[in-house]
């Protein structure tokens, strides 16, 4: 088992890099959205990795920092996902905005990622919510909000608005001031938005 790989990038394919260190050339899984693809091959990189062995194939699975990482352990977990579905959920945002999306159980999110439905969203969410640990300090003002009927019918007039369930409750979550009208709150996740 490999906990990760440090070397040079010598080629690019889509999906993946291949990462020489001690004269040989380890192909690794990245996200699409990974920075391995910016480097030169002047550069040493360090890949943390995961190596999954199935019946007829052997595969390294890569990231650029611990907190991918965990996430795809974790994704894998989830009955129906596995390493090429964690992996497009993986390239299709930032590791922060899955996490957020998995708390706020906004499955429409994930399915923006490829191959990924609403059934194996809803799982996800249902079974990594407790295990995603603080987001930025939201979950714990997410479950304040579920109290307040003026920031559950903001989030509701957000999303309305176009904006994705872990974003409408990302924006009313971090505005302190209580007993406002729906209204209001909009006007001022917007502004937050905005920034």
């Amino acid at each position: 088992m490999f906990h990760y790989i440090k070397g040079n990038v010598t080629m690019k394919f889509e999906g993946g890099v291949v990462i020489e260190t001690g004269g040989i050339g380890y192909e690794v899984f990245v996200p699409d959205n990974s920075s391995v693809y910016l480097v030169d091959s002047t550069e040493v990189v360090l890949i943390y990795t995961v190596m999954i062995v199935r019946e007829d194939d052997v595969s390294i699975y890569g990231f650029h920092d611990k907190d991918a990482l965990d996430l795809f352990r974790k994704l894998m977990t989830v009955n129906g996902v596995g390493a090429k579905a964690a992996m497009a959920i993986l390239s299709s945002m930032p590791v922060g905005e899955i996490k957020k999306a998995i708390v706020f159980d906004d499955t429409a999110t994930l399915t923006k990622a490829n191959g990924i439905g609403k059934k194996i969203a809803q799982r996800i969410t249902l079974e990594l919510k407790d295990k995603m640990g603080p987001v930025g300090g939201l979950a714990e003002a997410a479950e304040k909000i579920v109290s307040d009927s003026g920031k559950t019918e903001a989030i509701n007039g957000l999303i309305s608005l176009g904006y994705s369930r872990s974003e409408a409750v990302s924006a009313i979550a971090v505005i302190s001031e209580d007993d406002l009208s729906a209204e209001d709150y909009i006007k001022r996740a917007l502004k937050g938005i905005g920034r």
